[in-house]
């Protein structure tokens, strides 16, 4: 099948995905490596536009390659540089009875930046969580910045969405909660987590709600000099989960 008009129809149910709004199923993988590892990693893939000359690198998609324009692309894409491929997949949704079994879990309240949600995405696999839970009003998870951001690890760890309270302290009710504050007695360094653990951070703006601090069972803060006031969020992220997880 080969598409060549940026007026084409597929083109632009294609182009409507860049919203939020009518991400309700689907959604944009920009790039080989984005679209390879969601591949690998069991997304459904509807339908993808390669570019003609590139179209040998994407023949594990088999007939759902469309070859295509850099001028497709280019329309269809959310990057300043298109991609030789962008492919539109389906959403992957797990159980939340994950979450009676798992030992080590970040949630995430409030989160405000694309890119920021997507690296801590990648750090939280890499350190070894078993799920991701994004409380309050957060970004949308396949935003194609987080999508990009996540670098394929997006695939690789149930992410859920829990917008309220009473379902957050049922589900976590038995967990150790740990609230990371820029002020606690207790300094990263020397704590001992017990499990299963929940560790809970807020935005680089307002950072944990009283909410959940009271929610907490425990408190760290990262030891760092006195001249820096904070850290960015994916970095405190990496920091504490290298520290508990491992």
């Amino acid at each position: 099948m080969e598409i060549s008009s940026v007026n084409n129809n597929l083109v632009k149910e294609t182009v409507k995905l860049q919203q939020k709004k009518y991400r309700t199923e689907k959604f944009l993988l920009e790039g080989y490596k984005s679209i390879n590892e969601a591949f690998l990693s069991g997304i459904e893939i509807d339908y993808a536009f390669v570019l003609a000359k590139k179209a040998d690198e994407y023949n594990f998609l088999g007939d759902k390659l469309i070859l295509t324009t850099e001028q497709v692309l280019k329309k269809i894409s959310t990057t300043d540089s298109a991609p030789d491929a962008v492919a539109v997949g389906f959403k992957k949704e797990f159980d939340k009875n994950i979450l009676k079994s798992a030992k080590k879990v970040v949630l995430l309240e409030n989160i405000k930046d694309t890119g920021n949600l997507g690296t801590i995405l990648r750090t939280s696999v890499a350190f070894g969580a078993d799920a991701v839970v994004l409380y309050g009003d957060s970004v949308d998870l396949y935003n194609p910045k987080t999508v990009r951001s996540s670098v394929g690890n997006l695939w690789k760890i149930p992410v859920f969405e829990i917008k309220d309270f009473n379902e957050l302290k049922t589900v976590f009710k038995d967990y150790k909660r740990i609230a990371t504050l820029p002020r606690s007695e207790n300094y990263l360094k020397n704590y001992k987590p017990e499990f299963p653990c929940l560790v809970m951070f807020g935005s680089e703006a307002d950072g944990l709600s009283d909410e959940l601090i009271n929610f907490s069972t425990g408190s760290i803060k990262i030891e760092m000099k006195e001249t820096v006031e904070s850290l960015n969020l994916s970095v405190s992220c990496a920091v504490v989960l290298y520290k508990l997880f491992l």
